[in-house]
Parts: C-alpha cells; structure tokens; sequence
C-alpha cells in the first residue's frame, strides 16, 4: 500500500513539473505565433496544439526508447486523446461564460479531419498485424518504419491544408515581440516537461506492476491525465478570454499531432515496435466514442451549453470506471 501511494504521490509530483514546464512553453508558442504573424485558426490548431502535445511526443519516445513500453506510449496517447475530447472542452465550456460557440471550420474540417486520423492510426496497426505478423498469444503485428510513414503523410497533408489557410488570412508580424527569447523559453519549457514526463512513465509502469496490470492501462489514466495538462492550460484560458475557436482548434490539432505524429516517431525511433491487437482494439473503440460523442455535441446549435459540457464530463468518469474496473479484475475487455 506504501508503495503504490508514492506512486501515486510520484505522479502528482511530475504533473506539477509538467505544468510548470507547460506554462513556460505554451507562453513561447503563443509568443511565437503573434511574432510570425500566425492566423488564430492555426495558432490553435498547430502552433499551440504541437506545443502543448510535447509531453504526449515526450511520453511516447521515454517509454519506448527507455522503458521498452511502446502500448504504454499508445496507452498515453489514446488516454490522453480521450481527455482532450471530453474534459477538456467541458472544463472549458464551465470555466468560461457557460457555453463555448463552434463553427463549420473547427466541426466539418477540423473534426471531420480527426476522425480520418483514428482511422487511419486503427488501419496502421491493423495492417502490421496482417501483413507483419508475430508469434505469440493473441493477433500481435510489428509496426514497421514504413508503416509509420502512413499516418505521418497524412499529418503533412494535414499541416498543408493549414498552410493555405493562413495565406488566405494573412496576418502582420508583430515586430515587437522577442523571437530569440521566445525560442530560449520554448527550449527550457521543453527540458521540464521531458523530466515530469519520465516521473509519470515511471509511476505507471510501478502501478502496473504492483496491481498485475497492463501498464498501458495506467498510462491511459496517469500518464494521459497528467501529459494533457498544458491542453487543459491552453484551451482554459482562451475559452475564458474569449477565444473559443482557438480553445477548440487546440483540442482537436493536438489529438490530430499525438495521433499522426507521436506514436509513429516512437516507431521512427526504435525501427520497429510490437504491438497486440487485443490491447489495441479496446483503447481505440473507446476513443472512436468519444469522438463520436464529441462531434455530435459540438454540431448540435454550433454550441457547447453547460449541460452538454456535463454531459462530456460524464462520459469521461464512465472511461475511468472501465479503467478502474479493469485494473481490479471486475472485469476483462483488454487481456491481463
């Protein structure tokens, strides 16, 4: 009991550095954004969403490279997904004046294009399990580097449709903004976020071990929670001034980035990276509710009204309680 409450109390110590190094490093981007002359759409959607998804970046290519855990990567990056979707924009939406606005940008764009990345992240490993298949219990494939291309040609077609809308709305440099001191903060908040990414990748790990669990399934929980932090921060504070497109834009760029981008650098990095489909699927289900979920809240009226904000709120203790259930014994979606 001793030990699994320093793991705990290891994980609440190492988001608090992630914070910290997120406040730091989402001032930079937001700085840097203003100083190029980024369009609030974009900002939102790439500059903020690539910043504030570096402890998923992080997450990934810690526990793969150092810790030979790629699912607890994947574990983080869908965990972490799955939060961005639903508390994040229901924190938002309550933070602010009560209701959050969208629009047919952020919903048919933006959302539609999130959706074409889960697919597309599913089909990646569905085809290393067809087409480079290992021996073992289960359906297990390995994700080949040039598998991993696959989701990342999707994201530069991503970054490229955002590249013609900002020469469609151009937007004047700030000349007064500091872009070298910018870029030095940038760097600094990225050294913190990497040493509290490596405390929630440990506790994880030490909580799968001592519960007898997967440790993906902590990652999905401790490692996403506390890696979405710097997303809470952003999408918060622009929903509170106002900003809802950009709050938004955050949320689903910075699921599109961890989706397209994290989880194949881990495969870049490493050369090829098992992983089990039984695992998979379940994860993956879950996060294709959530967006399901998301998507027709953020439609109905082009608005997100407190009731619905609870409502996203609520599907996310339902996502904790499978975790919770699964990490007892209760019950077995994913094997143990």
């Amino acid at each position: 009991m001793f030990g699994v409450l320093t793991l705990l109390g290891l994980a609440v110590v190492a988001t608090a550095v992630v914070w910290q190094g997120s406040i730091w490093l989402e001032s930079s981007t937001d700085q840097l954004a203003v100083g190029y002359g980024v369009p609030p759409i974009v900002q939102g959607a790439i500059i903020a969403a690539a910043g504030s998804s570096m402890p998923e970046l992080m997450s990934v290519i810690l526990a793969t490279l150092v810790h030979g855990e790629f699912e607890l990567g994947v574990g983080a990056i869908v965990g972490s997904a799955v939060f961005n979707l639903l508390v994040i924009p229901g924190l938002a939406a309550l933070a602010g004046p009560k209701e959050m606005p969208t629009n047919r940008d952020l919903v048919y764009k933006e959302s539609l294009f999130y959706m074409l990345a889960v697919a597309v992240l599913l089909l990646t490993f569905s085809l290393a399990v067809i087409y480079y298949p290992l021996e073992g219990t289960g359906l297990q494939g390995e994700v080949t580097r040039a598998l991993a291309l696959f989701p990342l040609s999707l994201y530069a077609l991503y970054v490229f449709t955002q590249y013609l809308d900002a020469t469609e709305d151009e937007q004047q440099p700030d000349a007064s903004v500091d872009r070298a001191r910018a870029w030095r903060w940038f760097g600094l908040g990225l050294v913190v976020i990497i040493v509290g990414v490596e405390g929630l990748v440990r506790a994880a790990i030490g909580l799968g071990d001592a519960f007898g669990t997967p440790a993906f399934l902590w990652g999905m929980t401790v490692v996403a929670a506390g890696s979405s932090v710097p997303d809470a921060f952003v999408s918060i504070v622009a929903a509170r001034s106002g900003r809802a497109s950009v709050s938004l834009a955050n949320v689903l760029g910075s699921n599109i980035f961890d989706l397209l981008v994290a989880v194949p650098i881990g495969v870049l990095l490493a050369g090829a990276l098992a992983v089990t489909f039984a695992h998979i699927v379940p994860m993956m289900a879950f996060l294709v509710l959530a967006t399901v979920v998301f998507f027709a809240i953020s439609r109905t009226g082009m608005l997100l009204s407190e009731r619905e904000a609870w409502l996203l709120l609520g599907f996310y203790g339902l996502f904790v309680s499978w975790l919770v259930l699964e990490s007892i014994g209760v019950v077995n979606v994913v094997p143990t």
